[in-house]
């Protein structure tokens, strides 16, 4: 499949995150490893073993900034001094693109520290995509917008999900990160088809996925990145690929974090579903 939105952005591979965790072994792991993504928020300001270790990592494989705090579709502005620190970082590291998540995240002019749902109707559409627009001329490099879970329908809904996540992506003119483990999850708690739900979505925008691992409750799942991917997000996975092709996927690992070498680990078995795919 393809789309002139896509042309030029080459699928990178299997990627794991920069955590703290990971910053003095991963720049020098010989273990194999396609792209590196990391938090944007963490390196705004410049300096530090952790800049040191983004610096190592620029130096061997692509890194790609994502963000969880551009407030996409808050109420207020956006932030004047973040994105002026967002543009210059993604020039820096020299990213062939950047992503954050459709969601809001400030009220009142403070972070709430999580990811919160928009009401999925036409008049949330209204709002975000401007911002978007503003956000990719200010950056001037493509833009991803993600998925993310939800654990409460916010009220005002006049559209499904999918063609909330339409709507936005292809009115701004913006890429799709899609991250398949929050599908999975929103797709259980909600009581939706999840196959349905990406056969939905304008699978020609993705260009980056993410994969992780989810907690599973007595009455819901708990998007929380602590584990494995499970075998029915790989599934789900391999269905989204033979629709799109290969695009570049990142594994998260944000809780519970175990060694290197088991993240990596995923990574690998990402990279063998994509080599696979490329091998038919």
């Amino acid at each position: 499949m393809s789309h002139s939105w896509r042309q030029g952005l080459k699928p990178l591979g299997a990627g794991i995150g920069l955590r703290r965790e990971f910053h003095e072994q991963l720049p020098r792991t010989a273990r194999a490893l396609d792209w590196v993504e990391f938090v944007s928020e963490n390196f705004l300001t410049l300096g530090g073993r952790a800049q040191w270790a983004l610096d190592a990592c620029a130096e061997r494989w692509p890194v790609i900034p994502h963000g969880v705090g551009l407030d996409i579709g808050g109420p207020e502005p956006l932030n004047e001094d973040y994105m002026t620190r967002l543009a210059a970082l993604v020039e820096r590291v020299n990213s062939p693109f950047f992503s954050d998540h459709l969601c809001y995240a400030r009220l009142g002019g403070v972070y709430l520290h999580d990811l919160l749902p928009l009401p999925f109707s036409e008049e949330a559409v209204e709002h975000v995509v401007p911002r978007v627009r503003e956000v990719m001329a200010r950056v001037e490099r493509p833009f991803l917008l993600e998925n993310i879970t939800y654990y409460a329908r916010m009220p005002g809904r006049t559209l499904s999900e999918a063609a909330f996540l339409r709507a936005v992506v292809e009115e701004a003119d913006c890429g799709l990160l899609l991250d398949v483990n929050n599908v999975y999850v929103n797709a259980r708690n909600h009581g939706y088809d999840p196959r349905a739900f990406l056969d939905a979505l304008p699978l020609e925008r993705v260009v980056q996925v993410h994969l992780a691992g989810h907690t599973e409750l007595p009455d819901m799942l708990i998007d929380s990145h602590g584990d494995t991917v499970r075998d029915e997000v790989w599934s789900l996975y391999q269905y989204l690929l033979e629709r799109t092709g290969p695009v570049s996927t990142l594994i998260e690992w944000d809780q519970d974090i175990p060694s290197l070498e088991a993240v990596l680990d995923e990574a690998d078995r990402a990279r063998a579903v994509l080599g696979a795919l490329g091998e038919r």
